[in-house]
């Protein structure tokens, strides 16, 4: 296992991460926790769930689960998050949380979620922050960190308040583009970084043929080859991967632990086949951002990525519910101006795609 400093907390975390969000048989507690002695016992110490993963029931699994490794004597750090941004509702959470996880407080609690920078602002005016800081100095969590979605200068936007002691989101060799101006952030702020969905949430194993350019090796699956494209990441402390099954934890063991290191020309290839060899997809450079009905495009255009790699509207429906919080109907505010696709440098169909996508209604 090869082990990263989480910025300047002064502790030193697993590169690969056990992400409580994809457990295969949930109701099974005892197999499903049993995951996470596996994944320890591989060298894994860094484990993330939330308290609407599986409802409540992945921070159950994780209280029975980190039970387990404190007997064992396997080291480990927790993080999880909450939606709460006022004082009442967060201690409210917090002490809920820390009995289903069974332990006296959290490593690295998270604003959870920012999806814009109205958003973040609404919880500082909740002061968000200072109910944090407080719990931090009655010792019920240990680091103040965020979960962001931004993307662009936003997000850097976000992580150059100096606020957080790391952050959250998500990267992989599919949407990098979007998150570059984040590391310029995390580098000056000395910022723990913890990637998740590495695998694209499932499309980089579902179209290999597709992500073959990230392989190195004729012998490496394209999951090694997701995962060791972030391991080359310097600046990513833990790459998250959400796991369903013990197969699956012993191939992201063997990613790491056969990851042999290859230069900044080898990964800035990586990233300039991915940009030249994803045709029609969105890179997320946010140009298009100014719509003057104020529709999001760069999150529908990120939707309408998954519709070209292959998900059914269902999926795209819930892509963006949960991960965006948009709907289709807000696409159909579109007025056909062309301001969007004045501004695309990738000169994409941005009007006809917002009409498709408006049309995903259940």
């Amino acid at each position: 296992m090869i082990y990263r400093n989480y910025g300047k907390t002064g502790k030193k975390v697993s590169v690969l991460g056990f992400g409580g969000m994809r457990f295969g048989n949930i109701e099974d507690t005892e197999k499903s926790a049993n995951l996470l002695v596996e994944a320890a016992e591989g060298g894994v110490n860094y484990f993330d769930t939330a308290p609407k993963y599986f409802g409540t029931k992945s921070e159950e699994v994780f209280g029975k689960g980190l039970s387990l490794l404190r007997a064992k004597k396997l080291p480990y750090y927790l993080s999880t998050k909450t939606f709460a941004s006022r004082e009442y509702d967060i201690r409210s959470e917090l002490e809920a949380q820390l009995k289903r996880l069974d332990v006296d407080a959290v490593d690295f609690y998270h604003v959870w979620c920012i999806t814009s920078l109205d958003d973040w602002k609404r919880r500082k005016r909740d002061e968000v922050i200072r109910t944090f800081q407080k719990l931090k100095e009655e010792g019920l969590i240990r680091h103040i960190c965020v979960s962001s979605h931004l993307i662009g200068d936003e997000i850097k936007e976000l992580l150059e308040e100096g606020e957080f002691e790391g952050v959250l989101f998500g990267y992989s060799a599919y949407n990098f583009a979007t998150r570059q101006a984040a590391f310029d952030a995390i580098r000056s702020r000395s910022l723990g970084c913890v990637v998740m969905n590495p695998l694209g949430g499932g499309l980089i194993p579902q179209n290999p043929e597709f992500f073959d350019f990230i392989r190195n090796t004729k012998e490496e699956t394209v999951v090694e080859a997701a995962i060791r494209f972030l391991i080359a990441h310097d600046d990513i402390s833990t790459a998250l991967v959400g796991f369903s099954n013990s197969r699956q934890i012993q191939e992201a063991l063997k990613a790491v632990n056969g990851y042999l290191p290859f230069s900044q020309g080898r990964l800035d290839e990586m990233k300039s086949h991915a940009s030249a060899s994803l045709e029609g997809i969105c890179t997320g450079c946010q140009y298009c951002d100014k719509c003057p009905r104020g529709i999001p495009i760069p999150r529908y255009m990120d939707t309408y990525n998954q519709k070209i790699l292959g998900r059914g509207e269902t999926e795209i429906r819930n892509r963006m519910k949960l991960h965006w919080g948009i709907t289709p109907e807000g696409a159909g505010e579109c007025i056909s101006c062309g301001i969007c696709e004045d501004a695309c440098t990738q000169h994409l169909p941005i009007i006809d795609r917002l009409k498709e996508i408006s049309g995903m209604q259940a």
